[in-house]
């Protein structure tokens, strides 16, 4: 596998704590606050639904994720903490960052109608500058493997095993 060499894996290092912070944060939230899991999550579901969901996701969050809103709130904080740790840590970070980004494709489904229909298509990107990057930030660290450098994933590799030797 090609080493990338430079400051490149210290500033996805770099990039890749700092975005752990907002996962942190979000999850944590979630998780130790009532106010998300008990009736907050239930009315960002409802609003999706009714306004923002694309057509063939409206019946996944109607059907299965609303009936179940209090579990799925949970799991949602779980699962940002979970990605929020990896990052930080620098440990299980590709899974991490598959989940995170299915987690950020969720969100876009969820409310890529936001700005109305009709509108330009630049309105409907332009609406998704808070899932999008992230989206692309994760597969960022998917590629390059970031918890490699500065992280514990580049710790105590066993030779043969694993993405890359030790350095």
């Amino acid at each position: 596998m090609l080493k990338i060499s430079g400051a490149l894996p210290k500033t996805i290092a770099a990039i890749r704590i700092a975005t752990s912070v907002f996962f942190l944060l979000f999850g944590q939230y979630k998780i130790f606050g009532p106010e998300f899991t008990h009736g907050g999550f239930q009315q960002y579901l409802q609003s999706f639904i009714q306004n923002s969901a694309v057509s063939f996701y409206q019946p996944v969050l109607n059907n299965l994720v609303l009936p179940h809103a209090v579990f799925f709130g949970y799991l949602v904080g779980v699962l940002e903490l979970f990605v929020g740790v990896s990052l930080l840590l620098g440990i299980w970070v590709r899974p991490a960052s598959v989940l995170g980004a299915l987690h950020m494709v969720s969100l876009t489904l969820a409310t890529w109608w936001g700005p109305g229909p009709g509108m330009p298509v630049w309105r409907y990107f332009g609406s998704e500058l808070d899932h999008l990057p992230m989206l692309f930030l994760f597969v960022i660290f998917y590629v390059a493997d970031a918890g490699q450098e500065w992280g514990l994933d580049g710790r105590n590799r066993i030779p043969g095993i694993g993405t890359r030797s030790p350095r």
